[in-house]
């Protein structure tokens, strides 16, 4: 298979395969608070409690992001498919746009969120076109919303009959 062909069949996979859509927050080098839509989200460890996300090198905030102490990641709900165009748009002034605050730990924190986890960057790997970087959980944040997905370039909720 000619390399053009295997990156269009795995764009198509990867197409078919559900994710949840999250949204990664830090402040950058002048306090700002920088953000970005991420699916590219997955635990990693218990002990200690890590997840990891990755960043395009290409991104606008790619710097920024990979020289942050720590990051929030937010799991947003089904009914945020707003907020997820907002921080995936070319919009500069994302937060302008949103309800979000600082939190105790100096993170910005986009309200009404499914679940929130705030980390201290603990590892960062190369890895092709992208950094991936792994956050040790120090603080958690949790409500009962609905989480959204991601599939088919389509956003939505799990589903009803999903559930056992």
């Amino acid at each position: 298979m000619k390399e053009i062909d295997k990156v269009k069949v795995f764009k198509e996979v990867m197409r078919n395969y559900p994710t949840g859509v999250t949204i990664v927050t830090a402040l950058d080098k002048d306090d700002q608070p920088i953000g970005l839509t991420a699916n590219s989200f997955a635990s990693v460890s218990l002990d200690p409690l890590l997840v990891l996300w990755s960043i395009d090198h290409k991104v606008s905030t790619f710097n920024e992001f990979a020289k942050a102490d720590k990051f929030a990641i937010h799991i947003l709900t089904g009914e945020q498919t707003d907020l997820c165009k907002l921080f995936s748009s070319k919009n500069k002034d994302r937060f302008a746009n949103c309800n979000w605050s600082l939190s105790e730990n100096s993170l910005p924190i986009i309200a009404n969120t499914c679940s929130v986890l705030q980390c201290r960057t603990f590892n960062k790997i190369e890895a092709g076109d992208h950094l991936i970087l792994i956050g040790e959980v120090f603080a958690v944040d949790h409500s009962n919303q609905e989480p959204m997905l991601y599939i088919k370039r389509n956003f939505g909720q799990i589903p009803n009959e999903f559930y056992l």
